[in-house]
């Protein structure tokens, strides 16, 4: 059994509180759960970033504003760990130890944010890093990194893959503001090049796009490794 993090975009899993998508990941989490030890990695989303934009209208500095933006995270894990029922660890890990313990258990564990300056993707790879994931799936709103932003450039070029230094170059003018959006921020880019753990980055908005892309390595994405080889399937 291999231990596989998953960094599942608030934006992917709860777009809108009525428009969550938890419903239809339970299963494909608990299928990918049957094969591997499973850690999610749960962004806050647009939600984080409304309480982030009404805390800067009321002058809190940056700092305070990313741990209000860390507790939306918590909010949206704790709502997946609840649906998943006895699939996942009762409680919300709020540290990267956590995250090892709970995972004894041999259930799916799942947190939010940690650090303030952080975001979900770096707690995601630096997971991974501390234990020793196969492979580190960011599951995002696009299907895999582009040399510009597809939403706003139509021609822009997908990346079949890419080595972790070539990511570096192409993350490097990441802004770090609190509630930054973007497919991947420099700290988690350079923890990816460090760690040697390769990176798939895929849509995320179907949710079987992940199952497919673990269980049976077909998936449209990115694949970040030293040798530019898919570590799907696991």
């Amino acid at each position: 059994m291999r231990n596989i993090v998953i960094s599942l975009g608030g934006s992917i899993l709860i777009p809108t509180l009525a428009g969550n998508r938890i419903r239809s990941y339970v299963p494909v989490l608990k299928a990918i759960a049957e094969h591997h030890r499973l850690f999610v990695v749960v962004g806050g989303g647009g939600a984080a970033r409304d309480y982030i934009e009404a805390a800067r209208e009321l002058g809190v500095d940056e700092g305070t504003s990313d741990e209000i933006g860390i507790l939306v995270t918590r909010l949206n894990a704790t709502l997946l760990i609840a649906a998943l029922g006895d699939a996942a660890y009762p409680k919300v890990a709020e540290s990267h130890s956590e995250a090892k313990k709970f995972a004894e258990s041999s259930k799916i564990v799942v947190m939010g944010g940690i650090t303030p300056g952080q975001t979900t993707d770096a707690v995601a790879a630096v997971l991974a890093e501390r234990v020793r994931a196969s492979v580190f799936i960011n599951a995002t709103s696009v299907n895999g990194i582009y040399d510009k932003d597809p939403k706003k450039h139509p021609g822009a070029k997908r990346f079949e893959t890419l080595t972790p230094q070539q990511l570096l170059e192409i993350v490097s003018q990441i802004g770090l503001g609190a509630g930054s959006n973007n497919v991947l921020d420099i700290i988690a880019a350079r923890i990816v090049e460090r760690s040697h753990i390769p990176l798939v980055v895929l849509d995320g908005q179907v949710p079987e796009n992940l199952s497919n892309a673990i269980l049976r390595g077909t998936f449209t994405g990115t694949v970040v490794s030293e040798d530019n080889k898919s570590p799907l399937p696991v």
